[in-house]
């Protein structure tokens, strides 16, 4: 039994019987290189960025297209200044923030994603990619949470500084922001795209606490779920923190996948998130990005290997880089990633892997 891309995602999600683990090293930005496009090309040119990624997919053999750009897409329709390098992802001015003092979060009012200039042209990315390629392969639409989006215009440091001195100034920014984000997955939705992945990334201990994430977050993010499933997509979710909180994300996204980089909070190991979350959503995960850069062939076989054995048994696993692919990294390197889903990540039915089959 061979599956395209869209079954095989489908049935791992569902538990279904398989015919090997998917496989999705987050190869975005890598994919400029496939057409010689610089950095800042590729983030603004649709046209460029289509062809990157669709070349990418082909060439790489992956079972996934994400549309993750860079993280400054929504921040800059609102108005924040965002530098362009040719050589690395797109980022906000450090020394020009939009919001510059906590009295400015009122000022912040909804967009029309629509008509401004970053989310209509990743609306339309999303579109592209969904007319090439979107009834074999899945395509997932990658949107930042509201609490992200909010950091890109007032500044990480500044805002941590807020949660502690005024939370509740920072409600009136994050109501417009959802408001926002709301139109804004359902132009994506309307798209095709068959997911929408949120970046909740302060969901984790290394940067907030649970309840901290819950009071400014939650209630936030479970709109957008919400708008999510009632336009027709699926709700994933990324988080590449340490000791990311899934139980609380589950219970205000109920997302169909979580794609990470570190165990959640609640378990000691990777063995340990498949027996406890397993069978409640779809796991992605979780090569260290940074390592897999310089990593050899076989080291890289090896530890995806030892990925696939923790966590592909009985389905409900997609092997994959937890965080963005390094977008100077190596393309061979994704390849091998590929290769190792092919020969550690295959079932029997049941999706019982076949690790007789296989180099111990």
């Amino acid at each position: 039994m061979e599956m395209n891309s869209l079954e095989r995602v489908v049935a791992a999600m569902q538990h279904k019987d398989l015919d090997r683990v998917p496989v999705y090293p987050l190869i975005n930005s890598i994919s400029r290189l496939y057409t010689g496009a610089d950095y800042a090309t590729w983030s603004r040119d649709v046209d460029v960025c289509t062809e990157s990624i669709l070349k990418a997919t082909d060439d790489i053999g992956v079972d996934v297209i994400c549309s993750i750009q860079d993280l400054s897409v929504e921040a800059a329709d609102w108005g924040q200044k965002v530098l362009f390098p040719d050589n690395e992802a797109a980022h906000p001015d450090n020394h020009d923030r939009l919001i510059k003092d906590i009295d400015e979060y009122k000022n912040i009012e909804p967009v029309n994603p629509r008509k401004t200039e970053r989310m209509s042209k990743h609306i339309q990315l999303c579109s592209n990619l969904v007319k090439a390629r979107g009834k074999d392969m899945p395509v997932v639409a990658f949107v930042f949470a509201p609490l992200g989006v909010l950091s890109m215009l007032r500044g990480q440091a500044d805002m941590f500084m807020d949660c502690y001195d005024d939370p509740d100034a920072m409600h009136p920014a994050l109501n417009a922001i959802t408001e926002t984000l709301c139109e804004y997955v359902k132009a994506l939705a309307e798209s095709g795209v068959h997911a929408v992945m949120f970046d909740t990334l302060f969901a984790s201990q290394s940067i907030m606490s649970k309840s901290m994430w819950e009071e400014l977050e939650g209630p936030y993010i479970k709109r957008l779920s919400d708008c999510t499933r009632e336009n027709g997509a699926m709700v994933m979710l990324h988080n590449c923190g340490k000791g990311t909180y899934f139980d609380a994300q589950m219970g205000y996204m109920d997302p169909a996948a979580i794609s990470f980089l570190y165990p959640p909070d609640d378990c000691k190991d990777f063995a340990d998130t498949k027996a406890k979350y397993g069978d409640k959503t779809l796991l992605i995960g979780a090569v260290t990005p940074a390592w897999v850069m310089s990593a050899t062939h076989e080291a890289i076989l090896e530890e995806c290997r030892d990925e696939i054995y923790a966590m592909a048994e009985g389905g409900g696993f997609l092997l994959a880089t937890g965080c963005e692919y390094p977008s100077n990294g190596s393309i061979e390197n994704a390849k091998a990633m590929v290769e190792a889903a092919h020969t550690f990540g295959r079932y029997k039915p049941g999706n019982i892997l076949i690790k007789d089959e296989v180099l111990a």
